[in-house]
């Protein structure tokens, strides 16, 4: 199986520092990832240094909390946009999600969708933090305010993706709208696992030791 090109190559620690972004974006650009994860802050210097390359410069939205309003996450998308960003992965209003709220989801979501033009809009729905109805009806809202992809976790908070999950996630946008596994695949075996189950992306800072058929430790 070929994984790499399902592979979004991630760093996203507040402390990442100039020397380790370098490596990530020369690492996702030697083993041809589908693109680098990065905090908005180094949008524009990823951009800038993979401009020769295929692979996409993909940043995240209302990060890690989801708790920004609507109009902050649209200006964050905005501004990535602006800075080179092809991807935007954002993060629902998780609380409104655990209130039955679904309306404000939707609505949240579509303001990122809207200010994101043509760009991919991956919806982070936090799995770990809801239940399995929950984790429908923001599949069910993601699809319906325009999103391209339906993702499982941040990686911040108490856990990652399940098989289990992107099963359910799969089964419930169908077979159009992506599914983005992230947090848990710390080896091949995982990568694999959850491309079975539905996944056609993958976060994960472990990429190279997946494609070498390694395992690692960690939480993302």
């Amino acid at each position: 199986m070929d994984i790499n090109h399902l592979i979004d190559h991630t760093l996203l620690k507040p402390d990442s520092t100039r020397d380790q972004i370098d490596q990530l974006i020369q690492e996702a650009d030697d083993y041809q990832f589908a693109s680098v994860c990065v905090n908005p802050t180094w949008v524009n210097y990823a951009s800038d240094k993979l401009a020769d390359s295929t692979v996409k410069v993909c940043t995240v939205i209302g990060f890690p909390l989801g708790a920004s309003t609507s109009e902050t996450k649209a200006f964050e998308t905005k501004n990535a946009i602006e800075n080179g960003a092809d991807e935007i992965d954002m993060v629902i209003n998780i609380g409104a999600a655990k209130d039955g709220n679904f309306a404000l989801v939707q609505s949240d979501i579509a303001a990122v969708v809207e200010a994101s033009g043509d760009k991919l809009v991956k919806v982070i729905i936090e799995t770990c933090l809801l239940t399995d109805d929950e984790k429908i009806k923001a599949c069910q809202a993601a699809v319906a305010a325009g999103a391209d992809f339906v993702k499982t976790s941040t990686g911040f908070s108490t856990g990652g993706a399940t098989v289990h999950d992107v099963t359910l996630m799969r089964k419930t946008v169908g077979p159009d709208i992506g599914v983005k596994a992230s947090g848990g695949a710390r080896s091949f075996e995982d990568a694999k696992a959850f491309v079975e189950a539905g996944a056609t992306r993958i976060g994960t800072s472990s990429g190279i030791a997946i494609i070498k058929g390694e395992s690692v430790s960690g939480n993302y």
